[in-house]
């Protein structure tokens, strides 16, 4: 079998936390690549730029880690993305692989919010990592530096620099389309 980190999320933009942490997983767990898979359409209806970029922007930001690979399979599948969902069309393609599903300590407290929270990590046992200001009972101390997206909009939309917390290439990407103006 082979062993897969599955790594989704809206990358909205993807940042730095999100290569560190993908770093860190292939670093520290038994696993033997890691898949990275943007969400197609927010489960929890937050506003995304359209898939297209965000899968362009994983793209860049995730080049150099190797054993790393971006998914379009929420695409594929179309409509709001379900992480069951996902694992299942994973499972379906890839009967050859045992997944693991990376989540921040802050998805600890918000499990109650995601739909069948219990099949999902039934067929993904967890990798969980700590997260700076999201304490979750069980999870690890923070190992990543506290970037958020939201923040990172807000940045780029006011002008501001998002200097080290974007990959340069990310970066680019961001500024050559417009992205995220106000």
């Amino acid at each position: 079998m082979t062993r897969v980190a599955v790594f989704g999320g809206s990358f909205n933009p993807p940042h730095v936390g999100h290569v560190l942490a993908a770093a860190y997983v292939l670093a520290t767990q038994e696993v033997d690549a890691l898949l990275v898979i943007p969400a197609f359409d927010h489960p929890l209806g937050k506003s995304l730029v359209p898939f297209e970029h965000r899968f362009a922007m994983c793209e860049r930001a995730f080049r150099d880690i190797a054993r790393t690979s971006v998914s379009n399979v929420e695409q594929t599948l179309g409509g709001e993305s379900k992480t069951l969902y996902t694992l299942r069309a994973l499972v379906k393609q890839h009967p050859d692989w045992s997944l693991r599903l990376v989540v921040g300590s802050d998805i600890l407290n918000e499990a109650h919010k995601w739909f069948a929270w219990d099949e999902v990590v039934a067929l993904a046992p967890l990798i969980v990592l700590g997260r700076a200001g999201h304490p979750a009972p069980g999870a690890p101390s923070p190992m990543i530096p506290e970037v958020a997206s939201r923040e990172l909009r807000a940045m780029l939309g006011r002008g501001e620099d998002v200097g080290t917390l974007v990959p340069r290439a990310v970066r680019a990407y961001i500024e050559e389309r417009g992205l995220y103006r106000a």
